[in-house]
């Protein structure tokens, strides 16, 4: 896995897979605002960053199936990442506040150096309306956290207590679309099943 997500590990080795982990050390910044600037919308960022992950890694692994994934939170035409600071999380969770927003999760799997396959999938969150105080407690009791997750939450956590509406996969949520992935490997003869 082109990755160093611990929620994305935990994913896999929850559904029984095997694998190693390889940070890929891609600029993603540089890849995000390329594509930004050329209008690209959150599936195709996700896409472009996942699929560049799994490449990177794949490249220096001859043979190995390597899965890249990225996620990308869109909020009214406006794109988010993760937040630096406790008071960059605080304006992102003020601007989420009582509004609809989409996550996509994008998974690539490539070997030798080439996409084997792909697949994008969004969740609509709706987010209840926030005081300043509960942002604030919010913040203050998911600690920092908080900053290792765009949008400044984790569904499976105290970020649950955001919401008033989930529409989605929960695995796509939490940033790996597990069954499509699963799926593929299975078509491929990578697990059993």
């Amino acid at each position: 896995m082109a990755s160093k997500s611990a929620a994305r590990a935990r994913l896999l080795e929850g559904a029984g897979l095997t694998f190693a982990r390889q940070p890929t050390g891609i600029d993603e910044a540089t890849i995000k605002n390329a594509l930004g600037d050329q209008g690209a919308d959150a599936e195709r960022i996700a896409t472009a960053l996942a699929e560049a992950k799994a490449v990177a890694v794949s490249a220096s692994a001859p043979g190995a199936l390597v899965i890249g994934a990225d996620q990308t939170l869109e909020c009214g035409g406006a794109l988010f990442d993760k937040p630096a600071s406790a008071d960059e999380a605080a304006r992102q969770l003020r601007s989420l506040s009582g509004r609809t927003h989409r996550l996509v999760s994008a998974l690539c799997v490539a070997r030798d150096g080439a996409v084997e396959w792909r697949h994008a999938q969004e969740a609509r969150l709706t987010m209840r309306r926030l005081s300043d105080d509960f942002i604030a407690d919010y913040l203050s009791r998911a600690g920092p956290a908080a900053l290792g997750a765009v949008g400044s939450y984790h569904l499976e956590g105290l970020g649950v207590n955001l919401f008033s509406r989930i529409d989605g996969d929960y695995f796509t949520i939490l940033g790996l679309p597990v069954l499509p992935l699963l799926a593929f490997l299975r078509g491929e003869g990578a697990i059993d099943g």
